[in-house]
């Protein structure tokens, strides 16, 4: 066997090995993962969540709140351009739909969650909980960190590095929990 057989054979048993690790990292139920936060810092001020979210259940859902103590306000937020092409940020009426077996990513210049009235300065590295409030889910709490030097879309599609990824930040819940 030539040396580039032994290593064809050992890169596709390593991947083979790495399957029930890949399976793993999106296990059943509502999956959150990559959540952070910007913010313009200042109390008083505003800032927006960004977060993956994995339906997978066997169940459509609708992601239809979120709540969080370090703001008087949070809504779902979408931008959208105008008929003069402006971008312009509103609030998402009835939620954001997550079919079963989808998955969709709250990222900048998309959908989001806004907070607004900020009850605290908020400053890279600090944390914060986030209550997601889904139809069938029900409500799921994660870990906020904010991250302002994050660029847009970092970590968040690129399944490349995929098995190196921080899942730290994930929730796994069942469709009924």
């Amino acid at each position: 066997m030539s040396f580039q057989s032994k290593l064809a054979a050992t890169a596709a048993a390593l991947f083979l090995c790495a399957l029930p690790a890949m399976a793993e990292e999106h296990p059943d139920g509502m999956h959150i993962h990559d959540v952070y936060a910007r913010s313009n810092g200042a109390e008083g001020g505003s800032g927006a969540v960004f977060f993956m979210l994995h339906n997978n259940t066997g169940t459509d859902d609708v992601l239809v709140g979120a709540a969080a103590d370090v703001a008087a306000k949070v809504e779902l937020h979408t931008h959208k351009e105008s008929a003069d092409g402006v971008m312009q940020m509103m609030k998402i009426e009835g939620g954001i739909a997550l079919p079963a077996g989808e998955m969709h990513e709250l990222a900048r210049g998309g959908d989001h969650v806004m907070l607004m009235g900020l009850t605290r300065a908020l400053k890279d590295g600090d944390t914060f909980p986030l209550t997601l409030t889904f139809e069938q889910a029900g409500e799921i709490t994660v870990e906020a960190v904010v991250d302002n030097a994050r660029k847009p879309g970092a970590g968040m599609m690129d399944h490349s590095a995929h098995g190196s990824m921080d899942h730290s930040q994930h929730m796994d819940h069942g469709a009924g929990d």
